[in-house]
């Protein structure tokens, strides 16, 4: 933990395990009720003081920030591959992702603008000027737990905010390694504090109801999200909600089955699943299913599950037991209602698996609405693929779900992809291409997926207030 610019020890510890192993790689404090109490404290007294920099001067230390996270790329990306499991690759770019945040708010956070307003009184001027919400408390996730901090942290501190951040509690060693950077690029005590705590519930509670926090910014899954939206909206808290996704992918007829197989497959299995954008729905047109799944299955085989420090390792463990038995209950949930395994559908347990919590890269095909994965975000390594026959059909099953995160289509023919651009009800979609983000870009979701954009111009207008001066001369 770290609260008003120091380490704060002396406390009940809980373990941090490698998912690929099982071994424990640390241990962090259990923060108490006084802890959170002095993190607010912190946040709130140091407020008036960080305010009140200029926004070059929070630029500087961003920049800083920036720096020492390129500086330590390899060192920050093989703790997360130890601690959350994804394969070294894979860590590699996420730091280079969130290190992007970083540059982008050392920008942006110069260009806060305000503006004058014409009046229809001669004696009578209207001032818009951009002012820092206040204390922010920042939930983050386990599934990509060094760019997620950077992503909210980023804007919230260029803004001129200060800052609590409760990490997730399978990754707070992510978290720890990047407070040590903020803490050497220069940042003020109080600006930026970190709790670390096995039970999350009442840190999220007391973030939704202590008037010293005037901002919410959580990234985790939709139930939870609604929860703590509903508390923060009875203390009239602002809020930013990143929730799950269960993103539908579109082959139209006139793209290359084949590509887009190859496409879906990376973007599919990237951090075994466990993303927020990740494909959950396939959709494919019933005259290009048999390529489609060739070439699928075939990439799908070829996926190496391991240790993610391992060379070679296309594939790491899930985070945790509980995760691998949701996605094991919704294969076998369809294979009961009809879905046919192409490949994959078990847990992994041969020699070194056996320690972890990995499972096989899995293509269903025949997935119908009648099966639990055709509702429900999957979060693992499991590719079902459901087949359809016109567009209007196609459009109107993708957007047939209480989410609104992200969604990926591929069509050679430009007024195709637009009118599915157009059509479908969800914040981000990539046209043949699979990652459609950037800290350049707005990210966010419609509907369950929640409220708000994170990255880009609009992330930083979340952590400022609109305030109006109206003259008299």
């Amino acid at each position: 933990m770290f609260i008003n610019g120091e380490w704060i020890t002396g406390r009940p510890q809980f373990q941090v395990t490698n998912p690929a192993t099982g071994e424990v790689i640390g241990e962090v404090p259990d923060c108490s009720d006084q802890d959170i109490e002095a993190a607010i404290s912190a946040a709130h007294n140091s407020f008036r003081e960080w305010r009140a920099t200029t926004a070059y001067h929070r630029s500087q230390l961003l920049y800083r920030a920036w720096e020492l996270m390129i500086r330590r790329k390899r060192e920050l990306a093989e703790l997360m591959t130890r601690e959350q499991g994804k394969p070294l690759k894979a860590s590699l770019n996420e730091v280079q992702y969130g290190a992007d945040f970083l540059l982008w708010f050392a920008e942006e956070g110069k260009r806060m603008y305000g503006q004058s307003i014409p009046s229809s009184r001669e004696n009578q001027r209207f001032l818009v000027q951009k002012s820092p919400v206040g204390v922010v408390g920042a939930i983050t996730p386990w599934n990509y737990p060094i760019s997620m901090i950077t992503r909210k942290l980023a804007p919230a501190l260029a803004a001129g905010c200060t800052v609590v951040l409760k990490p997730a509690e399978s990754t707070p060693l992510c978290a720890q390694a990047m407070l040590e950077i903020f803490e050497e690029a220069g940042f003020p005590p109080g600006v930026i504090n970190a709790l670390t705590v096995q039970n999350p519930a009442r840190v999220g509670q007391v973030f939704c109801t202590d008037p010293r926090v005037r901002k919410l910014t959580f990234t985790g899954s939709t139930p939870v999200g609604r929860e703590l939206n509903g508390l923060a909206a009875a203390n009239m808290k602002r809020v930013s909600m990143e929730l799950g996704g269960h993103a539908p992918a579109i082959v139209f007829p006139d793209a290359d089955p084949v590509h887009a197989a190859k496409g879906l497959s990376l973007v599919k299995y990237l951090n075994t699943g466990q993303a927020c954008i990740s494909p959950n729905r396939i959709f494919v047109h019933e005259d290009h299913l048999e390529p489609f799944i060739a070439e699928l299955t075939s990439r799908t085989r070829r996926l190496v599950a391991g240790n993610g420090m391992n060379e070679g390792t296309g594939i790491g463990p899930l985070i945790n037991e509980l995760a691998l038995q949701k996605v094991d209950s919704q294969v076998k949930n369809a294979v009961a209602r009809g879905a046919r395994i192409e490949t994959g559908g078990q847990r992994l347990t041969d020699g070194e698996l056996g320690a972890g919590f990995f499972y096989a890269p899995t293509v269903l095909s025949g997935v119908t609405p009648a099966m639990d994965i055709y509702r429900e975000e999957t979060f693992g390594p499991v590719a079902p693929v459901i087949t359809y026959r016109s567009e209007d059909d196609v459009i109107a099953m993708a957007n047939d779900t209480d989410y609104g995160l992200a969604a990926y289509i591929y069509s050679n023919n430009l007024s195709t992809a637009m009118r599915a651009f157009e059509a479908l009800d969800f914040g981000i979609i990539g046209i043949n291409d699979i990652n459609p983000t950037s800290a350049a870009a707005p990210f966010g979701g419609m509907k369950n997926s929640g409220l708000g954009r994170e990255g880009a111009q609009e992330g930083i207008d979340e952590y400022l207030e609109t305030k109006l001066g109206g003259f008299a001369i």
